[in-house]
């Protein structure tokens, strides 16, 4: 960009060789060349605008990447709040069906006295289901537990992906600040030699244009997009740990062992591991809400970047 085009160069050479003592002007051309090609006659302003074309060029193909993958996970995140909030949704209601069938069963593993016959006809009664209706009951309320564990599961695998993506982008994250800091750099040492370039009456037009366009960088908050990343990532993980608990307890709850165990203690049992499950579920899906926001909200960060990036870039082309 800065150096002697090597077609100038053949045809330097080419002249050379007309020329009394060809072969030693070509000799010299040749290593004046070498010289002018190596910047070694280069002028300071020539050695900052090549310093800052190193140093800035690149950072725009870096956020198109960071802002797909923050895309990805945007929409990602968000899946997953959907599937915990419809794993709570389905808890909830499978907690309705329970307490209709939930009438006390004490008489259920021995011979009930008349008294204890005529209690559990009336608590069966009060839920006002005949034997067709609690087993139809009971039958849906194993289906709502299979579909809550199925939904938290599949939460679970949204936010583990979640974590992951957020964790690959925090490498990238840290790089961009590295790449702008760089180009920083360069661009304050670019503006000090145009100043003295200036004075020495050399062409500063080209630098004075990629000063205001990539010294824009100073002005932008880059860290912004790390700091939103990390909190994805946090509550991926947040969403990943309570999700999979939650997987696992709602699992067992709707277990035979457990729903089949119908003294008092089995039944409250059965009732704190759904209760459980519900509240899992329900931080599952606040976990991957905040996880969406802080993906979106990296998005916006990465654009306001990605805005001084294309600028600069097109300035140094």
């Amino acid at each position: 960009m800065y150096t002697m085009k090597s077609s100038e160069n053949v045809r330097k050479l080419e002249r050379e060789k007309n020329k009394p003592g060809g072969l030693i002007g070509c000799s010299f051309a040749l290593l004046l060349s070498f010289l002018i090609s190596n910047d070694i006659f280069a002028s300071e302003l020539d050695t900052a605008l090549r310093d800052t074309y190193n140093a800035c060029v690149g950072i725009d193909e870096q956020l198109t990447d960071l802002k797909k993958m923050a895309g990805i996970n945007t929409a990602v995140s968000a899946v997953g709040t959907a599937a915990a909030g419809g794993a709570l949704a389905t808890g909830l209601a499978k907690a309705s069906v329970d307490k209709k069938l939930n009438f006390n069963t004490t008489a259920y593993n021995k011979l009930p006295t008349e008294d204890e016959f005529a209690k559990l006809k009336q608590d069966f009664l009060a839920v006002d289901y005949d034997a067709d209706d609690f087993a139809a009951a009971n039958v849906k309320s194993k289906k709502l537990g299979n579909w809550r564990t199925g939904l938290m599961a599949g939460s679970t695998a949204t936010n583990i992906a979640g974590a992951v993506m957020a964790g690959k982008n925090n490498k990238d994250n840290q790089e961009l600040e590295i790449l702008v800091k760089n180009c920083v750099s360069a661009v304050d040492n670019l503006d000090k030699k145009m100043t003295q370039a200036r004075v020495d009456g050399e062409d500063i037009s080209e630098a004075k244009s990629i000063v205001t366009a990539c010294g824009r960088y100073k002005h932008i908050d880059v860290s912004k997009v790390g700091k939103r990343n990390k909190g994805a990532f946090i509550s991926s993980v947040v969403g990943a740990s309570t999700g999979a608990a939650g997987t696992v307890t709602s699992a067992i709850a709707n277990s035979d062992k457990v729903r089949d165990d119908n003294d008092e203690a089995g039944k409250q049992k059965e009732k704190n591991l759904n209760t459980t499950s519900n509240v899992l579920a329900g931080t599952t899906a606040a976990a991957s809400g905040v996880a969406t926001i802080f993906n979106a909200t990296q998005i916006s960060a990465i654009k306001k970047v990605a805005e001084v990036a294309e600028k600069c870039e097109e300035v140094l082309k």
